[in-house]
């Protein structure tokens, strides 16, 4: 390996494989992903590795309402979240799932190897536990309220009002969000980690460097409070791993979620040759190993992890970096203000690196949460982005294509403001490297107003208007050329697919850390195309729209108020035994996607009770086809079937339409079962 050469892994939070990504999971994977392409232009060797979160009893619930296997419904979710993250150019080395093999034998190394050194013992506690579901319930699946302030609907562990915590047990007029039923307590024998085993541990890594300074005095809170044993078995039914020996007893989702991260780069290491486990996960490596996640995860990160690590003969994490939360125009994201945004809703609207170039120019190394502002977010994107970075190139290119066959000067018209920019490489690096996103891109756009300052002192358009000055003219714009250059080099990490098309424009190799130290001589260009383009407030408004109506699919009722100016015509009369031919059943969405080549239909997979059809329905403009699976509908059964260009379809679904492009589902009362009749 030469010299200077880092071998890094890092990961982010594995997502939690029960429903879509929004905004605020996107912050971190792009923090990341911006790090680890700054890594690999630096040409360091850096491995990024991700998965789905795929265990635990939200999942198997969650699976059990849409009526699939957990294991179907994982793995669809996992590649939901898969192409979620490929829009928005994020750029995994690999990306797997906690249900794997992989995990469940590291898991199973890891628990073993604690039994053996006492580290885990059992305990029998008291639960609180469902009587109509039969099941222990997790606190987030207990509702009462709260025992400090009163306030009603509060979950099992802590008020959303006050920001008390407690046992589930102290809530008054408890229920069950299963069944709604009052829990009763239950005992039942766990398996505890003696986390307090490595409290000196811990109390000197969390000192150490590997944390962020905030992060570190969050924890001296624990510390003071005193480490306590920790529950790591979830009694049946659980969907995760059965512990080694029982018959009723898992691993609590929070044990093998981190060790997903192991697993995942097992599954890797079997794909890739060169690569060595142990290497990087074995007691004694000298691979950093990085860790970016949510500081909603800390405790379990920074305490729980580096104990089950180390007991087990593992390496340790060499920095754990924690982001904050995303708020949207200064406040909580809100569906009903159109403000809680699935990553893909924002996908089928705006350019991801909109989203990429905002997060850095906000970014730093601290956990303080971000505000998407999008006045600001319009404002910084056609300033910044349009008005300095990509102007540059427009402006020089014509010159240099129109009349000099695109071919660049062959000597640097001003090295010193060359080598001014060269030399700004090396700060920019260590903002990047140190996670300073936002001092780096201040940096670079102070680079920008730089070069236009440069070309417009120079008037490249004036000069082309004297015969004798053709070279000067060339001059100016190929300086142009290598300053936009040295930019897109800065950039490239935060804005991957401009940058390859900037290499096309150059008709370049893949940029580099280091291209920047030499400028393109006697080089010839390509045609200039636009890099970007200037972003309206409508399409902002129209995201926002989008946003509202992705939670505009629930079940309305069939009477539907309309104003006058939404009233259809009524169509030509039919008998009352015309009508008597409609069958009308509950339908049940199993399955929905987007059906390629068509602008108008998704195609649905429905359970009428007696059998399964397939349905294709012009509704894409209203509904995200992840948000309908799970749904009940209602169809016309008996419609005979009709040969589609994408396949046959099976029937109809009853719509209701509104003004504009506002659609519901004509939905059954709650208690409808699939292939009941709709009379």
């Amino acid at each position: 390996m030469p010299q200077g050469v880092r071998k890094i892994l890092a990961t982010s939070a594995l997502p939690y494989a029960n429903g879509p990504l929004h905004l605020g999971h996107i912050l971190g994977y792009i923090q990341t992903d911006i790090w680890v392409r700054f890594q690999k232009m630096r040409g360091h060797e850096c491995i990024y590795i991700c998965g789905s979160d795929s265990h635990g009893t939200p999942i198997m619930i969650q699976a059990e309402k849409l009526g699939l296997k957990p294991e179907v419904m994982v793995e669809q979710i996992r590649k939901e979240h898969e192409a979620d993250f490929a829009g928005f150019l994020i750029e995994f080395d690999n990306y797997y799932t906690t249900h794997s093999p992989e995990n469940k034998a590291l898991a199973e190394t890891i628990f073993s190897r604690h039994v053996e050194k006492g580290n885990i013992v059992k305990h029998t506690i008291k639960q609180a536990f469902d009587p109509e579901k039969n099941m222990f319930l997790p606190d987030r699946f207990i509702k009462g309220e709260c025992p400090k302030c009163g306030a009603k609907d509060q979950y099992g562990d802590s008020c959303e009002v006050c920001g008390a915590t407690y046992a589930p047990t102290e809530l008054k007029n408890a229920y069950s969000t299963l069944s709604g039923a009052k829990p009763i307590e239950k005992e039942s024998e766990h398996y505890f980690f003696k986390l307090q085993n490595y409290e000196k541990l811990l109390h000197d890594w969390t000192r150490n460097g590997h944390l962020q300074e905030e992060v570190t005095n969050k924890l001296d809170e624990w510390f003071k409070a005193g480490l306590k044993e920790w529950d790591i078995s979830r009694d049946s039914p659980y969907f995760g791993f059965q512990i080694p020996g029982e018959s009723d007893k898992y691993f609590y989702v929070w044990l093998d979620a981190p060790i997903g991260y192991m697993a995942s780069f097992k599954n890797l290491c079997a794909k890739r040759e060169g690569l060595d486990f142990n290497e990087y996960w074995g007691k004694d490596s000298q691979v950093e190993l990085y860790h970016f996640i949510g500081k909603d995860i800390i405790y379990f990160h920074a305490l729980f992890w580096p104990a089950i690590l180390s007991g087990a003969d593992f390496r340790t994490p060499t920095a754990i970096f924690a982001n904050g939360f995303l708020t949207i125009d200064g406040q909580k994201m809100s569906k009903s203000r159109g403000t809680f945004i699935k990553a893909r809703t924002y996908l089928n609207n705006l350019q991801p690196e909109y989203l990429r170039y905002y997060f850095a120019a906000k970014l730093s190394s601290r956990t303080e949460d971000l505000d998407i502002n999008f006045d600001d977010f319009t404002q910084r994107v056609n300033s910044d982005l349009v008005g300095k970075y990509v102007n540059i190139a427009s402006r020089c290119a014509s010159f240099l294509n129109n009349n000099f066959g695109g071919v660049l000067s062959s000597t640097c018209a001003e090295p010193a403001l060359y080598e001014e920019f060269v030399t700004a490489g090396d700060s920019i690096a260590e903002k990047f490297d140190t996670l300073e996103y936002s001092q780096a891109i201040r940096q670079i756009m102070a680079l920008a107003d730089r070069a236009n300052q440069y070309i417009d002192e120079k008037k490249p358009w004036t000069a082309a208007k004297d015969p004798a000055r053709q070279q000067e003219v060339q001059d100016i714009c190929s300086m142009g050329i290598n300053l936009f250059r040295v930019l897109s080099i800065y950039l490239k990490a935060v804005l991957p697919q401009t940058a390859k098309n900037v290499e096309t424009f150059l008709d370049i190799a893949p940029l580099t850390w280091n291209d920047r130290l030499k400028p393109l001589l006697s080089h010839t260009i390509k045609t200039f195309q636009p890099l970007t383009k200037r972003l309206d407030k409508k399409e902002i408004d129209a995201m926002k729209e989008a946003a509202q109506q992705d939670f505009s699919t629930e079940a309305k009722p069939l009477a539907i108020e309309q104003t006058a100016s939404t009233i259809e015509p009524i169509k030509e009369t039919i008998s009352i035994d015309d009508f008597a031919k409609i069958d009308l059943r509950i339908a049940k969405i199993l399955h929905a996607e987007h059906v390629e080549g068509a602008e108008k239909l998704l195609r649905l997979e429905l359970d009428i009770g007696s059998e399964k059809r397939q349905i294709f329905a012009g509704i894409k403009s209203a509904f995200a086809p992840e948000d309908l699976i799970g749904k009940f509908t209602v169809v016309v059964a008996n419609l005979a079937p009709r040969q589609m260009r994408f396949g046959e379809s099976q029937g109809m679904m009853i719509v209701a339409s509104g003004a504009g492009k506002d659609l519901w589902l004509v939905s059954p009362a709650e208690g409808a079962t699939p292939g009941m009749r709709v009379k």
